[in-house]
């Protein structure tokens, strides 16, 4: 049984700062790549950013220069540092795990709310 817990959502104030974090545990093999999607009322859910075994690092535009995501390999938890942050980035965060199989997991989510 694979499970993906997430921390670290919340509200913040436009500008302020955040640290999600996501720790997969149980029968889980070869990560390939770890990262983030989010997913706003009434929208697609979408890349933040993804970050490889090989520390490979891909955002979206939006996040560019804002965010930052990070991997401890051996605890299998991968970070989002999110900074500057502004109202159109509330949103429900998800973590995502792709293994060299091929399989994905996703986490049940943090809401994120930035508003003053």
């Amino acid at each position: 049984q694979v499970q993906l817990v997430e921390s670290g959502g919340g509200l913040v104030q436009p500008g302020g700062s955040l640290r999600l974090s996501c720790v997969a545990s149980g029968s889980i093999r070869n990560i390939y790549a770890m990262g983030w999607y989010r997913q706003a009322p009434g929208k697609q859910r979408e890349l933040v950013a993804r970050i490889t075994s090989g520390g490979t690092t891909n955002y979206a535009d939006s996040v560019k220069g804002r965010f930052t995501i990070s991997r401890d390999n051996g605890k299998n938890t991968v970070y989002l540092q999110m900074n500057s942050l502004k109202p159109e980035d509330t949103a429900v965060y998800y973590c995502h795990v792709h293994t060299v199989a091929g399989t994905e997991y996703w986490g049940q989510g943090t809401q994120v709310t930035v508003s003053s």
